[in-house]
């Protein structure tokens, strides 16, 4: 099957049609070119005369290209001008051509003689001769006697073309498809028709088959109506439940297209989960694998990815489509995994460059056919049409010869399709031929009244809005565009299929998005409105192409054919195009500034040398090393004034320098990053080559949101904004650039304008004012007539709703109150189309009489009002009866509302948590409220400005009460006169709340003064610390000196007898110093009894096991006591460790009125992790040691305020120790990294890279712990680690040692119990929490300390029982789901900050530096680090838990009577007596006298025992709200 090509010039509808065969091969010699010229005898002394002045061979090969004829004089004045060469270098290569650069610098090194050549030859130009017919075919013959007289072979051997194997076409040399691509013309001579036969390099058509057994990749070539697409639903259908296949078509037509075949059209997340194949547009799978979470863990399973009309390229939208594929390709890297690429291409000249772009094997994986297996033979006419392009002759010129064609098809039986480019060009051009053929009296032949459902399609099309449709449908016309209502484009698509009608005008979209084939297509026109340029531009040879494609009907026709009708002085330029094909070229330069943006927020792309790798995916890089001139200038259209001299030659030489472009490339990437930056939407340093992500360019990344329209926002974007204001900035978005205003349109508009709430600054008579009216009028739920408007007030609504939402987080970023309060109102307004002023009970599908009544006479009501009011009452309200009252009584149950409680929790002189209650106060209804709905609440000032806090919250079905605590800063301690919660739905409108909370009576606790100074001491010596030789003997090699802290508190602590706290950071050893004062007090007195109180059992076992190891030494016995018998003095020396827990069961069964005797020391550890079991156990056990010399020795991590703990412990001021973390002896350097991805196993994928890069940093042979949330999450992070370790490293080992010998570590791996750890532990990472079975556990302790094991990953729970340390230490995340026991409901918590603090202490190191890593969420970040880096707040939560109230009902009991006096004397022995007095708001309380506040709480716990005692149910609830973090 072949393709023909006619050469057509019309005007005022005279035709011409030449057809006379010619030769298609231009002449090669000098010589040809006189011959060609006249008489051989004369041009000859030309030459001869040239070649004696010295030519250097410039101008005979200028004269070897027929073509250049012409334009000799061109190139002589071009370089006899006095411009530099590189000004001139572009005008010659374009003229010349960029295959032909050689000679373009050979012309430049010689201008002058060059120039002085060309002179010579136009003066002394042979004439003419012109043959005769029997001169011609003289001299034809003796050509062919020479020709034939000349030898079949030269004997010199050539290189044969290589030969793919699935490239099927009829001459090789379509393997090497593009004759030129740099430029130079080749085309059939002006008025000629294709001999049968003739070769066109890649014809525009084919069939595509797809090796279905292979593994590689595939990108096939095929003609656009050869079933390629259907190839790529069979391949589809292979192994279909085993992972995610996407179809990625090019437009939303094509898209539903395809899934009118293949399975629904819209699909909830539960059902996507369920889904195997999924098709969508490169711009929503774009968006998708943008985001880390929901949608874009589709990316995680895609398996195969099927790209149609790959050509697409070549087209603005085709960097979209670079983008995905280089991130898929990066994904494959990444992830280690395997994603298949099939690219699907009917019309594609340069496919080989294409399959390189997409990693095919053109062995395996390439496909390309030749025209000759189109299922229906093409005949191809181009048509020039005489007059100036855009004048009233030309137009008229072309309408006439367009039905000039359409009526000898039809009147040969043929339908045809008639595309123009403008919407209302399809109704004006279907007018414009019915009227034409009726004035010409062939109306009759385009009816179709004789079809046999021509009155079933009449009665059809009655239904219908659109007038002009049921118009022209009785004359056997139809129209088609994107502006129409769906349905309405599905009936003219039945029409014509069913050829019901006979001429379809159509737009190109119905080319791209309906496989709707016609006998013959008709192209009216080639030039098409740019609405990103503002002008009109040259109609894209692959829209011709794949308008071309629709003609033919397989199977029911033996031909197709094709018209393109342009004007006179473009003809060539199409016939060129479509005939020898120019390859298509990367579009990705314009594209760049929003993908690196994309990447970088991703987090696939971290610093400048990532870019680049990342640029070496994409099909600009394949083009750019086989074309680098395209790309030498303006790369970024416009955006880049780098001026690249490609053309002088510094490019071409840098290409042979670099072949792999990565000067270039770093280029490309600096500058695109700088723009970035300038934007704030990236940080960039410029030193290490680091790129970060703002919040700003996350959200652009999210949301889609154009880097241009970003730069709008930056100038246009306020704190304090109104709707319309809002309204106006978002009109502004370079994403309605597309949106014109058209004078037919301007009533209309003017209408609407009248008739929506907000002013429109710039009326109706701009592209802004449009789009800012039609977006008001979708909220109004107006409506429009006209069918353009239609169409672009579904635009506006679609893509207003998703730059709103991006604006709202842009203000929630920059913590803008006011105007996110106004942006939430408007994204929901687009959403629901309803303005925040209107009755929010229109959100419920209500009868329209109660919405009327509603408006008459309860517009002012509020939901929570009218939900307060019966369903009589209701009924009366709106003037309707019960059952109405009813119907609206249910709908205000079920309006989402809530009531918000909060408690003023003081953490600090200048801080303050806001301990907030949200209940739910509505029923719930699946139908209504789905699975979840979802809320913001926040802190914002007094003046409304600034978002102190914000959270975002979910109600469940389950879900009643939820806790939020919110910490806010307090600046020198003066509260402001009040803040506000403001609680906002984020889907229904209307519902919201606020509760005020005035400050001005807060009492904030007052600015620590207790902190202790380091002083610069001589550190002592263990031999000046411990008496005892044996002791000092066993410690030997250990510990050799104390350090500052032990040395300046050394002599408190060991050699005095009064109670001591030292509050200090974790890691400066005080523990050691308690093991100090303990053998110092065993070999000082023979009968010593000390008890060791620690909070948690594992610190307990910890400390028994280290004591026990010098016991021997001093005869001291080492017990972990548990029993009844702990408070009874020993008969011998003996040391009791015991947990708080323990010792207040024991205590609370003691009888409480006989005193504890003997008893020497007490040591409290971990007073940082003080809680209520702790603190009433050891307030009770000094209040039974009062009358006894008992010490109490305490220690604690450093704390914000230690005073009233020293307080309440008895310390005096010489024994309270308090110490900063800072001041710790051991070097730590501590970061923290943020991230805005809520809590899944996407964040933790994004965190991988970051970790990796920590454990990097660390110095070789050294290790590293990772802090994780939860035990499930061990082996996923652990392969994440590891993929990251592969790719940077290049290497299987992971991160085990490059040193270790593989037999030593297999004899270790034999040991291990659990066979599924042997594939981790063989590469470096073990894991450690109590779901290894004990024996594992202790052998990958064992090969961690040998430094077989380099990572060691720990869940959050576990951080209490790890007894190793690293160099550095990371904790990835700092949220873990809680659920309550018996509850099903998952809360989402932050980790508490003594948890933080242990962890912390893990890279405490007694020598070398320690790194801590803190990756957490952007809002917790200044909480976090401030007590971090200050001191652990901590305060008395007693009142928290039913422990008194138990102590109380207990004491009741055993004493039969329990006064208030007798609490109080307790009382006063508790932390929470002391905190009273210094934090009275943190529990309640308005006095600072302790008496009074005493007497308050004591009467509340007596009230609480009373209940509790009765069987109430009241003792679940504790005095003070429990918080979810424990801050």
């Amino acid at each position: 099957m072949q393709t023909a090509q006619r050469l057509i010039f019309v005007g005022s509808g005279d035709e011409q049609d030449v057809a006379d065969d010619v030769e298609l091969n231009p002449p090669h010699t000098v010589l040809d070119y006189y011959l060609s010229s006249g008489n051989e005898e004369e041009s000859l002394p030309s030459l001869n005369q040239s070649s004696s002045l010295g030519s250097s061979n410039c101008v005979t090969r200028l004269l070897q290209k027929q073509s250049l004829s012409p334009l000799l004089n061109s190139i002589r004045a071009i370089i006899s001008s006095h411009r530099e060469d590189d000004v001139i270098s572009g005008e010659l290569a374009e003229i010349i051509g960029f295959d032909d650069i050689d000679l373009v610098m050979d012309i430049l090194k010689d201008r002058g003689g060059v120039a002085q050549e060309l002179e010579y030859l136009s003066n002394n130009k042979p004439p003419v001769h012109h043959l005769s017919q029997d001169e011609a075919r003289q001299r034809m013959e003796q050509s062919f006697r020479e020709n034939a007289a000349r030898p079949l072979f030269s004997g010199t051997a050539q290189e044969a073309p290589e030969v793919l194997p699935h490239v099927y076409s009829s001459t090789l040399a379509a393997q090497g498809n593009v004759l030129s691509q740099f430029g130079s013309k080749y085309m059939l001579p002006i008025g000629t028709l294709a001999p049968t036969g003739a070769v066109i390099d890649n014809p525009p058509y084919g069939v595509t088959f797809v090796n279905f057994n292979t593994d590689n990749r595939h990108r096939s070539n095929s003609p656009d109506y050869s079933n390629d697409d259907i190839r790529g639903q069979l391949r589809s259908s292979v192994r279909k439940d085993a992972f995610k296949i996407i179809y990625v078509a090019p437009m939303k037509a094509l898209a539903s297209e395809i899934v009118r075949k293949l399975g629904d059209m819209q699909m909830t997340k539960a059902e996507i989960a369920q889904t195997q194949i999924i098709v969508t547009t490169p711009e929503k799978w774009d968006v998708v694998t943008r985001k880390p979470t929901g949608e874009g863990e589709l990316a995680a399973s895609l398996k195969l990815l099927i790209i149609d009309e790959v050509h697409l390229l070549n087209e603005e939208r085709g960097a979209v489509i670079e983008t995905i594929v280089a991130r898929t390709l990066r994904q494959v890297e990444s992830s280690q995994s395997v994603i298949r690429i099939v690219g699907l291409s009917a019309t594609l000249p340069n496919y080989m460059d294409v399959a390189e772009f997409l990693c095919v094997s053109k062995y395996k994986g390439l496909f390309y056919f030749d025209s000759s297996f189109r299922p229906v033979p093409l005949e191809q006419h181009f048509l020039g049409i005489k007059g100036k392009a855009g004048s009233p002759q030309s137009k008229k010129n072309l309408d006439y010869v367009t039905y000039l064609k359409v009526s000898e098809l039809v009147a040969q039986g043929h339908q045809v399709m008639v595309f123009v480019h403008a919407r209302k060009e399809t109704v004006k051009s279907a007018l414009a031929l019915k009227e034409t053929a009726i004035a010409e009296g062939k109306g009759d032949d385009f009816h179709c009244e004789d079809h046999p459902q021509y009155h079933f399609f009449r009665r059809s099309i009655g239904e219908s809005r659109n007038k002009e449709m049921k118009q022209l449908f009785d004359h056997g016309f139809g129209i088609h565009h994107a502006g129409m209502l769906r349905s309405d484009r599905n009936m003219m698509e039945r029409m014509f299929e069913a050829r019901a009608i006979k001429v379809l005008c159509c737009t190109a979209t119905l080319a791209w998005g309906v496989n709707l084939p016609a006998h013959a297509v008709i192209i009216k026109g080639t030039q098409v409105y740019d609405s990103s340029k503002g002008a009109f531009v040259d109609l894209s040879v692959l829209d011709v192409l794949q308008v071309f494609g629709r003609a033919g009907r397989p199977g029911l026709e033996s031909s197709g054919e094709g018209y393109i009708c342009t004007t006179e002085d473009k003809l060539t330029h199409y016939l060129d195009a479509v005939t020898s094909q120019i390859p298509i070229e990367s579009k990705f330069q314009g594209g760049l500034f929003d993908s690196l943006n994309a990447e970088i927020a991703l987090g696939t792309v971290a610093n400048v040398n990532d870019a680049v790798r990342w640029l070496g995916y994409t099909y600009l890089f394949v083009r750019m090393r086989k074309n680098p001139f395209v790309y030498g200038e303006s790369p970024l259209k416009g955006h880049i004034n780098l001026k690249f001299t490609a053309l002088a030659g510094v490019a071409r030489e840098a290409t042979k320098d670099d072949p792999q472009l990565g000067n270039r490339r770093h280029e490309l990437i600096t500058y695109a990053a700088q723009k970035l930056a300038d934007v704030h939407m990236i940080t960039f340093d410029k030193s290490t080559g680091t790129f970060t992500v703002t919040d700003l360019g996350r959200i652009a990344a999210k949301y889609y949101i154009r880097y241009s329209s970003v730069e709008i926002f930056n100038k246009k974007f306020f704190q304090k904004m109104t709707e319309a204001d809002v309204l106006g900035m978002l009109s502004m978005s370079t994403e309605f650039d597309q949106i014109q205003v058209r004078e037919s349109e301007s009533t209309e508009l003017e209408f609407l304008m009248s008739r929506i709430p907000c002013d429109v600054k710039d009326g109706a008579n701009t592209s802004q004012g449009k789009v800012n009216i039609l977006l008001q009028g979708v909220i109004s739920r107006e409506s429009v007539e006209d069918f353009a408007l239609v169409s672009d007030m579904a635009y506006v609504a679609q893509n207003g709703g998703r730059i709103v939402r991006a604006l709202l987080e842009i203000a929630i970023s920059k913590k803008w109150a006011n105007v996110t309060a106004v942006l939430m109102g408007i994204s929901k307004a687009i959403e629901k189309r309803l303005w925040p002023f209107d009755q929010p009970l229109k959100q419920f599908d209500l009868k329209a009489d109660i919405f009327y009544g509603l408006q008459q006479w309860a517009d002012d009501w509020s939901p929570a009002q009218l939900a307060g009011l019966s369903a009589v009452e209701l009924g009366k309200l709106v003037h309707l009866n019960e059952r109405h009252g009813q119907a609206l009584l249910n709908a205000t149950k079920q309006f989402p509302a809530v009531s918000i409680t909060y408690d003023l929790r003081p953490l600090g002189s200048d801080v303050l948590k806001i301990c907030t209650r949200v209940k739910r106060e509505f029923s719930w209804n699946t139908k209504i409220h789905g699975a979840a709905e979802p809320f913001w609440l926040w802190i914002e000032d007094f003046q409304g400005l600034l978002i102190l806090q914000l959270a975002h919250l979910i109600f469940r079905p389950a879900t009643d009460v939820l806790n939020v605590d919110f910490v806010i800063s307090i600046p020198n301690g003066i509260p402001p006169p009040s803040v506000t919660i403001r609680y906002v739905s984020d889907r229904w409108m209307g519902a919201e709340d606020e509760v005020f909370i005035p400050l001005e009576s807060l009492v904030m606790p007052a600015a620590s003064l207790s902190n202790t100074q380091l002083l610069h001491l001589p550190l002592l010596p263990t031999s000046c610390v411990i008496n005892d030789s044996s002791i000092v003997k066993a410690i030997a090699g250990k510990i050799d000196h104390l350090n500052a802290i032990q040395t300046q508190t050394y002599w408190s602590i060991v050699n005095t007898k009064c109670n001591v706290l030292l509050s200090a950071p974790v890691g400066s050893g005080k523990s050691t110093l308690a093991h100090v004062l303990i053998w110092m007090t065993m070999t000082q007195h023979r009968g010593s009894w000390i008890i060791i109180i620690t909070p948690r059992r594992s610190v307990a076992l910890e400390t028994v096991s280290e004591l026990r190891a010098f016991s021997k030494y001093t005869g001291t016995t080492i017990e972990y006591a548990s029993g009844h018998g702990v408070l009874d003095r020993p008969r011998g020396r003996a040391v009791r460790v015991i947990t708080a827990e323990q010792l207040l069961d024991i205590i609370l069964k003691r009888d409480n009125n006989i005193p504890i005797l003997g008893l020497d020391v007490v040591i409290c550890e971990n007073l940082e992790l003080l809680d209520s079991t702790y603190e009433l156990a050891l307030s009770l056990l000094r209040h039974a040691t009062q009358t006894s010399p008992t010490r109490f020795v305490s220690f604690s991590g450093s704390l914000t305020d230690a005073s009233d703990m020293a307080d309440w412990l008895d310390v005096d001021p010489s024994g309270l120790h308090s110490f900063r973390p800072r001041d710790r002896d051991q070097s730590l350097v501590f970061s923290t990294t943020t991230f805005t991805i809520p809590q899944s196993g996407a964040l933790f994928k994004a965190m991988a890279k970051p970790a990796h890069a920590c454990i990097r940093m660390a110095p070789p042979g050294e290790s590293a712990i990772i802090f994780i949330p939860s035990l499930g999450q061990c082996k996923p992070i652990a392969l994440d680690l590891l993929t990251q370790c592969a790719l940077e490293m290049e290497t299987e080992r992971g991160y085990l040692p490059p040193d270790t010998a593989l037999e030593y570590l297999e004899d270790r791996l034999a040991r291990l119990q659990d066979k599924s750890l042997i594939d981790f532990v063989s590469k470096g990472v073990g894991f450690f929490h109590q779901g290894i079975h004990r024996p594992d556990r202790n052998l990958m302790l064992e090969l961690y300390a040998e430094g077989l094991i380099r990572i060691l990953i720990v869940p959050r729970d576990s951080c209490w029982t790890l007894p190793v340390r690293a160099t550095v230490v990371v904790v990835m995340g700092t949220q873990y789901f809680h659920v309550e026991a018996g509850g099903s409901d998952r809360q989402l918590r932050d980790y508490d900050l003594t948890e933080l603090v242990r962890m912390q202490g893990r890279a405490v190191r007694q020598i070398g530096t320690g790194h801590f890593y803190l990756f957490c969420q952007a809002e917790t970040k200044d909480t976090f680090t401030r007590f971090l880096n200050e001191g652990l707040p901590i305060e008395s939560r007693l009142l928290e838990t039913d422990d008194l109230v138990q102590w109380i009902n207990l004491q009741k009991r055993r004493d039969g009577g329990l006064k208030a006096q007798d609490i109080l004397d307790v009382l006063s022995f508790t932390f929470l007596s002391r905190r009273v007095v210094s934090n009275p708001t943190y529990y309640d309380c308005t006095s600072t006298s302790r008496d009074e506040n005493l007497s308050r709480i004591v009467d509340e716990l007596m009230s609480r025992a009373e209940l509790a005692d009765s069987s109430l149910t009241l003792a679940t609830t504790p005095l003070l709200t429990q918080t979810k973090s424990g801050i």
